[in-house]
């Protein structure tokens, strides 16, 4: 499949070709744990066992190295499984490791509770000043700079083509977790990153019925170690679970439209709101990183955070109060969900410089009718 069509077109297209033997339109969900092999060693397609291969996975692969521009992409059980098998790639003991000062708390804690014990090293760094990462970064020792570009919760948006050049210039493979803003909106491999991460549970997939991860390279010697770490440690996805995503990212295009139009509507309708402190959404034209996301972006995305004004108090009565806003961990799904994340998915950082401020609530906002959503949340600031 051509890599000149367009997103959408890849994204149903890129490969999915239609199954030989019967001409269904869509490709069969291969349930199976092992192959026939035609004598000692003669594998039909390369397919011996699923752990190494599986034609349901492989189509996912397939079709996300397509989407992220990359020359391979690898499919894992969940997002952290992918992170882990990345890192295990590029990291030995005694290398350094520097991040932004706002990830995902699974990610912190992957890097801070497994791998420091290992003897890696990490920093965490505000990545938006330049000066700050170079003088975090270690000559020959720092290997892996890591940029989650919007970041989980507080929207931070960190310039991707500026660090990927600053990491060069050391030496640094430099890897851009893509959860938030999906292929569709942002394409880091294009901007000079070396890897795209996604937990594609989230938008990847779109329905919250699916748990994966996956690894999108666009160098060769990378690729091969990221391969072999899939297939000998073996943290796959399951052929069902690549199915689903496949469906999920069919839709992704209008999906994200649609998350990125409520998304903006909700922001704006809560910027001055008496209740409100702050709101941490790119697609504002006051928000500090707004002209590096809208020259990196091709629209803002569905995530946004609010801070309350009446503290942890009132940002926990506001999450257990909404109704479409289903209090529940995850995002990117077409239902909307809202959290609190001190509490919730980034409890592992309480207590690091990362500790997200206990008056912040986090929105995934879905792909609902807008007037019910701005009602939904609206009506929950009225009850505080």
């Amino acid at each position: 499949m051509s890599d000149n069509l367009g997103f959408s077109t890849r994204a149903i297209t890129a490969g999915q070709g239609f199954d030989p033997t019967t001409g269904a339109v869509v490709p069969p969900v291969y349930l199976t744990s092992t192959f026939v092999q035609d004598g000692i060693g003669g594998f039909r397609g390369g397919y011996e066992y699923a752990r190494g291969g599986n034609p349901t996975r492989d189509s996912l692969q397939d079709l996300l190295a397509s989407l992220e521009g990359g020359s391979k992409a690898f499919s894992f059980a969940s997002g952290l499984a992918a992170e882990d098998t990345l890192l295990r790639a590029l990291l030995a003991p005694g290398d350094h490791v520097v991040m932004g000062n706002d990830v995902y708390g699974g990610t912190h804690r992957l890097v801070s509770r497994v791998f420091i014990p290992w003897g890696v090293s990490l920093s965490t760094v505000e990545l938006s000043d330049i000066d700050q990462v170079r003088a975090t970064i270690r000559p020959g020792v720092t290997k892996v700079l890591w940029i989650e570009t919007p970041s989980n919760p507080l929207m931070k948006i960190t310039d991707i083509a500026e660090l990927a050049a600053l990491g060069h210039d050391f030496g640094i493979t430099v890897v851009v977790d893509n959860t938030f803003a999906s292929p569709y909106l942002q394409q880091p491999l294009s901007l000079g990153a070396d890897v795209v991460v996604h937990s594609t549970t989230k938008y990847l997939g779109g329905h919250s019925d699916v748990v994966g991860g996956a690894v999108i390279v666009k160098d060769d010697e990378l690729a091969a170690k990221v391969g072999f770490l899939q297939f000998g440690v073996g943290a796959v996805s399951g052929p069902f679970d690549a199915w689903l995503t496949v469906r999920g990212i069919k839709t992704l295009a209008v999906r994200m439209d649609r998350h990125s139009s409520n998304a903006q509507a909700i922001a704006e309708a809560l910027v001055g709101h008496p209740a409100i402190n702050r709101v941490y959404y790119p697609g504002l034209a006051d928000h500090p990183g707004h002209e590096i996301a809208a020259r990196q972006m091709k629209s803002f995305g569905g995530m946004l955070s609010v801070s309350l004004a009446g503290g942890a108090v009132a940002a926990r009565k506001f999450a257990e109060s909404t109704e479409l806003f289903q209090l529940a961990e995850s995002l990117g799904g077409v239902e909307s969900l809202i959290g609190y994340p001190s509490e919730m998915t980034h409890a592992s950082v309480r207590g690091t410089v990362l500790e997200v401020p206990d008056d912040v609530v986090r929105l995934s906002v879905g792909i609902e009718d807008l007037a019910d959503l701005e009602a939904d949340v609206l009506g929950a600031l009225a009850r505080l």
